[in-house]
């Protein structure tokens, strides 16, 4: 097992990826990655997408090579990070059943993000089972690489603090400290949460309202165009509102020439800026930072065999790290009953 700090985090494959993950965890993935300080694990989360999907296998299959071509994509590095498919690590079932003793149903209707995510899929009194409890599987995704650090958007928040709950009691209930307590890794203050380019708060493949990274030059272009930004703002000659204008958002995170943001702010607030103007500089803001992104991901898509391959390694790799930890889980349980037979 690596001697470096294991670090866990994915993605469900619902979908190809949006900037929103970009900015919200992949960067920071990545950036985590390359300091040569950690052991990586990025899961795709196959098993948790069935929670709300169940019905619809061939979405899921599709999108984990789409998942997969946009990690590769944004620099996740398969020689320097475990990339691996959580519906293959065997362990993890068993450590969710075990998990799911040690919570009441009430607790998790209370997490706020599972909250959020019940009203959002519009569930109402039929909520599958499987999506109530995930953040149970969540937490055994996490504990079973004894993953102290876990790269994710602040709406995370309240996941990794029900983990930290679940490892508490497992340890106590058994007497033991083999399980961690994971601390949650998120982006800088005010970059957790990007924005739909339609005002909505947060971006989401649900709602159709993200920019991808696979978009194409045009693609972008349109979206960026159709942004949201002042409803008051008519005519050029018109004070602008910064405040709530997803264009200025969308700025003040991926243009690098702060002083350049300030202005074009200054600017609009006074009058005279108008928005095409404003949206085109956008564009090209966005499109320097995206097309080398496309550009890999249109790479590694001539070779789907190798990503899937990647895949698969990744997979046995990940699942020798798991089952050295439920071995420990079932010895500190007490189920390990014929180990002394062999």
């Amino acid at each position: 097992m690596s001697e470096k700090e294991i670090y866990l985090t994915g993605d469900r494959p619902t979908g190809k990826l949006h900037i929103g993950h970009y900015i919200g965890s992949l960067k920071n993935r990545v950036a985590m990655q390359n300091t040569g300080d950690f052991d990586p694990f990025i899961m795709i989360a196959d098993t948790q997408a069935f929670t709300d999907n169940a019905r619809n296998p061939e979405k899921i299959r599709r999108s984990l090579t789409e998942v997969a071509l946009d990690y590769l994509s944004v620099g996740i590095d398969p020689t320097k990070s475990t990339i691996f498919v959580q519906s293959q690590i065997q362990g993890l079932p068993e450590l969710t059943t075990y998990f799911m003793n040690l919570v009441s149903v009430a607790r998790l209707q209370r997490n706020p993000t599972v909250k959020a995510e019940i009203q959002q899929n519009g569930f109402g009194e039929g909520i599958p089972a499987g999506f109530l409890t995930y953040p149970i599987s969540q937490a055994a995704d996490i504990t079973i690489f004894k993953a102290k650090k876990v790269p994710v958007g602040d709406d995370q928040e309240p996941m990794i603090e029900q983990a930290r709950e679940l490892v508490r009691s497992f340890n106590n209930a058994y007497a033991t400290d083999i399980l961690v307590e994971p601390k949650g890794i998120f982006p800088p203050k005010g970059q957790g949460r990007l924005p739909g380019i339609d005002g909505n708060a947060k971006m989401s493949k649900s709602l159709n309202n993200g920019i991808y990274l696979a978009d194409d030059a045009e693609t972008l272009a349109k979206k960026v165009k159709a942004m949201y930004t002042d409803p008051q703002h008519i005519r050029v000659e018109d004070p602008g509102h910064v405040e709530g204008n997803v264009v200025f958002t969308y700025l003040d995170i991926f243009d690098p020439d702060k002083q350049r943001v300030q202005e074009l702010k200054d600017h609009y607030t006074a009058g005279g800026l108008g928005d095409m103007k404003l949206k085109k500089h956008l564009i090209d803001v966005m499109d320097a930072e995206l097309t080398p992104i496309r550009q890999r991901r249109e790479a590694f898509a001539q070779d789907i065999p190798a990503v899937l391959k990647m895949l698969q390694e990744g997979s046995e790799r990940a699942n020798i790290v798991a089952e050295a930890t439920m071995k420990e889980v079932r010895e500190a349980m007490g189920i390990n009953y014929f180990d002394t037979m062999n």
